[in-house]
């Protein structure tokens, strides 16, 4: 009984106290990017951070309300967190009433055994582990909780880093796991609104738990998202519309004003089409 009283505040706490700032924000993403459909089997993935655990009570939510069918699980794929950590992560899905599969692998010690680039083996391995544990569970899409921030910062990283312009989209097709697809419900919802969600009810969760930054000395400062993060907040100091057109510069870019861009694998260039008829 308590916990179904717990599960209740949290619930009211999403629609009405939170309804503009978190609610309305993650509806909103699924219809303007058609995220879920009829029929749909989606695997809710957390991780036991702040982003996927808010995922999963929302799926809750909509799931007990929706107008239309769909079936939802809820996936806690472990990489290889210390004993505390997964302790942390029960707990918390106790206390918001989650019913999650919890999976083992070895991700971590794999990915940690490697001397070169083990942070993106792991994030890429557990990619394809979530994918594949999420097949045998009969889904056919994987939910993650990327939020506004998350798109805005890899939007900027990857132009200062990458030398390339490329966004986090709402949805992608899995390219290894034929009917897979991957959707990002929060797409609309601030970080900012998502600890004010925590803070509001005394929760705590995962910060980090990798195994390979418990066992060197890493400076968080020295990460690439951070330093995007502080990069952002120099911006917005002389210009308040920063965050918005970064997001915004990746549903209005100007095909006839870029030097080249790729499609399905295949460069093109501006020069291709500059002596055309059509181009002027």
């Amino acid at each position: 009984m308590n916990e179904i009283i717990r599960s209740d505040i949290f619930e009211q706490a999403i629609t009405r106290k939170y309804r503009a700032k978190l609610w309305s924000k993650f509806i909103k993403a699924i219809k303007e990017y058609q995220l879920i459909k009829p029929g749909d089997k989606i695997c809710v993935c957390i991780s036991g951070g702040k982003d996927s655990m808010l995922l999963g009570k929302l799926f809750q939510v909509l799931h007990k309300h929706s107008d239309f069918p769909f079936e939802v699980k809820y996936l806690v794929m472990n990489p290889g967190y210390n004993e505390k950590n997964i302790d942390l992560i029960k707990m918390n899905l106790k206390i918001l009433n989650i019913s999650a599969e919890i999976v083992e692998t070895n991700i971590f010690e794999i990915a940690n055994a490697q001397t070169k680039s083990p942070c993106f083996l792991c994030a890429k391995m557990r990619r394809g582990a979530l994918y594949n544990i999420a097949k045998k569970m009969g889904c056919n899409k994987i939910a993650l909780g990327h939020h506004y921030d998350d798109v805005i910062e890899t939007t900027l990283m990857n132009l200062l880093n990458s030398g390339s312009f490329q966004t986090m989209l709402p949805k992608l097709h899995s390219t290894n796991y034929s009917g897979m697809e991957l959707i990002r419900p929060m797409y609309f919802i601030r970080e900012r609104d998502i600890i004010g969600w925590k803070n509001y009810h005394n929760l705590k969760f995962l910060q980090c738990a990798c195994r390979f930054t418990e066992s060197c000395a890493i400076d968080e400062n020295a990460s690439q998202r951070k330093f995007t993060k502080e990069l952002i907040k120099q911006l917005l100091k002389n210009n308040s519309q920063v965050e918005k057109n970064i997001f915004k510069s990746a549903s209005n870019v100007t095909l006839d004003m870029v030097l080249g861009y790729k499609k399905g694998g295949k460069r093109y260039s501006f020069l291709d089409n500059y002596d055309s008829k059509d181009h002027y």
